[in-house]
């Protein structure tokens, strides 16, 4: 499994019955999250981005289980033990994504036509939105707690593509300090390297159910694929718990492609 997040960008594991513990442990209370949250639905109402809304521990835990198993064994031999923030509760609804007044038609074009295919941690800065790399992740950790069909927007990731953005990356920062690297502007490089990504990676589906975790490497690009007709989820939509904790090396470690 770790070899395989080094090589390809990402890693499947479970079925899990620690996870699958965890995860109906974690399902009322991302439920009660969702329905309590004040930000309003992105995509024409069809996603919850979920920021932070899990009400989980420093290690995971949620009402009283632990997060353990095989994948939290496995992040723990590369990354050691993080504190982990609350959880993001990414819910996707039918018919995503639609149009909607926050996102311009190519931003929407792009997330129907592309997944809305990014990289963690690249913030979009002053009035050009530049990008900058100003979260440095150490991992993409997700945990899915609903059970659905193939087609009900599972995650994606291009396969070897971290390999790209890690050298993309590592020459944009080229020649600056460490304390200047959050103000580096990679906006060209990152569209680059995207563009290369397309081109030479295959596409893979993620889909997984409870029980089961995805591990993505930090600097693989990824998204989430548009609702398929005839999908099915429970009525509470399709619902992936996401763990990224702050890596402490910073933008430094972050360039790192085998941890």
């Amino acid at each position: 499994m770790v070899a395989g997040l080094a090589a390809r960008g990402w890693a499947r594991f479970g079925p899990d019955p620690e996870l699958g513990r965890w995860a109906k442990a974690a399902l009322p209370l991302a439920r009660d999250a969702l329905a309590q949250s004040p930000e309003p639905l992105r995509c024409g109402g069809t996603w919850d981005v979920g920021l932070d809304l899990l009400p989980n521990d420093a290690a995971g835990r949620v009402g009283g289980v632990a997060l353990e198993g095989a994948a939290m064994s496995a992040i723990a031999a590369l990354y050691g033990i993080l504190p982990l923030h609350r959880a993001q509760l990414s819910a996707v609804y039918p018919a995503y994504p639609q149009p909607w007044e926050a996102e311009s038609a190519a931003a929407y074009s792009y997330r129907l036509t592309r997944d809305a295919a990014h990289i963690d941690g690249l913030l979009p800065v002053g009035p050009e939105r530049r990008r900058m790399v100003r979260e440095p992740h150490a991992y993409i950790l997700g945990l899915p707690l609903t059970e659905t069909s193939e087609g009900a927007s599972p995650p994606v990731v291009w396969d070897g593509s971290h390999l790209i953005m890690a050298r993309a990356f590592r020459d944009a920062f080229a020649g600056h300090a460490e304390a200047d690297l959050p103000d580096v502007d990679v906006t060209d490089a990152y569209h680059a390297a995207r563009r290369e990504v397309f081109a030479t990676c295959p596409r893979v589906v993620l889909h997984a159910g409870p029980g089961e975790a995805v591990l993505i490497h930090r600097l693989a690009l990824h998204g989430i694929s548009p609702w398929q007709n005839g999908a099915e989820t429970p009525e509470e939509g399709r619902i992936i718990a996401y763990f990224r904790p702050e890596l402490p090396g910073g933008i430094a470690e972050w360039l790192k492609v085998l941890a």
